[in-house]
């Protein structure tokens, strides 16, 4: 019976060393052995005492925002012109000062030209809000790309045209009116200083084409492609063809590549979507265009066009 007891009790001091060796040696940190809720409440009193320091916070990288770059537009080592957005910037260009024959508003504008070969112009023009009759002819037929901004054009017996960003607007030499800018329009144009007047209609009207109409479900390959010449690449739609001045949209899927020669002719080009190569052959300088860009290729251009990305954009052809 006593063999008995000193074993029970034997038993009980070896089980009592081994739940202590598994206790921890900080005793400052008190132990339930009832639950657990006090020894994790206990747990994050030692994180908030005195010798506790959370580690530093790193503060995050701030993004930052690229500045715009004033891209030449002319290379003297190319025979092409091109732009990006940022050339055109309202800040890079230059005021004309207020409009004198203003009948409303404080209309002011601003120009930037990208190349000017005696014939074809382009550039960009920037306008506050106001209005001005325009009773004198138009001495050119001007093509642009609104950017942003609304507005409207009136022709000589008050039919009114409406247009804002995404939209083309021609102007045909010979045309009278007025201008009425409702906010601050900015766009990309071109002018065609042709000889005579090609509208036979009167009174001259402008010609609006809006944004969705040149999605690709309204172009078609064309047998005698006006901009490139090319039956086998991309879809083209013509909305403006009088005299020596053709205004349309061009689409193409990636992959593409083809030579471009334009003999006579001068070409604007203004891209909307995707990105595409043009290549001079004279000379092998070559510039990546995408969407914003601006590109006039001079009478006698001879290159290469590669469509990086399926590529849409605005076209004027002027002979």
């Amino acid at each position: 019976m006593n063999m008995r007891l000193s074993l029970a009790a034997l038993v009980a001091s070896l089980v009592a060393g081994c739940s202590d060796a598994f206790l921890p040696t900080n005793r400052n940190v008190p132990i339930s052995r009832g639950g657990g809720t006090p020894l994790a409440s206990s747990y994050l009193e030692t994180l908030s005492g005195a010798d506790y320091a959370p580690p530093p916070s790193v503060p995050p990288t701030p993004y930052s925002v690229p500045a715009v770059v004033d891209e030449s537009a002319s290379s003297a080592a190319s025979t092409f012109s091109h732009a990006s957005l940022g050339y055109f910037d309202v800040g890079n260009m230059a005021s004309k000062g207020p409009r004198a024959t203003k009948d409303w508003g404080t209309p002011q504008d601003a120009t930037r030209m990208l190349d000017d070969d005696g014939t074809f112009k382009v550039g960009s023009w920037y306008c506050s809000e106001g209005g001005w009759p325009s009773p004198n002819p138009k001495a050119h037929t001007e093509i642009f790309y609104m950017l942003d901004g609304h507005g409207c054009l009136g022709d000589a017996d008050g039919t009114k045209h409406y247009f804002g960003p995404g939209d083309v607007v021609i102007i045909p030499k010979g045309h009278t009116g007025r201008w009425d800018v409702f906010t601050p329009i900015h766009k990309v144009w071109a002018v065609n200083d042709h000889e005579k007047i090609e509208e036979t209609a009167y009174p001259i009207g402008v010609v609006v084409e809006h944004y969705h109409n040149l999605a690709p479900q309204y172009m078609a390959a064309a047998d005698s492609e006006p901009l490139f010449g090319m039956e086998d690449f991309g879809k083209t739609r013509t909305f403006y063809d009088v005299g020596p001045t053709k205004v349309g949209a061009w689409t193409c899927d990636s992959g593409a590549s083809f030579p471009f020669a334009n003999g006579s002719k001068r070409v604007f080009i203004h891209m909307l979507e995707g990105a595409l190569f043009v290549t001079d052959s004279t000379d092998g300088s070559a510039r990546r265009c995408v969407a914003g860009d601006t590109v006039m290729l001079p009478a006698g251009f001879s290159g290469y066009i590669d469509v990086i990305e399926a590529a849409k954009h605005t076209w004027t052809v002027a002979e």
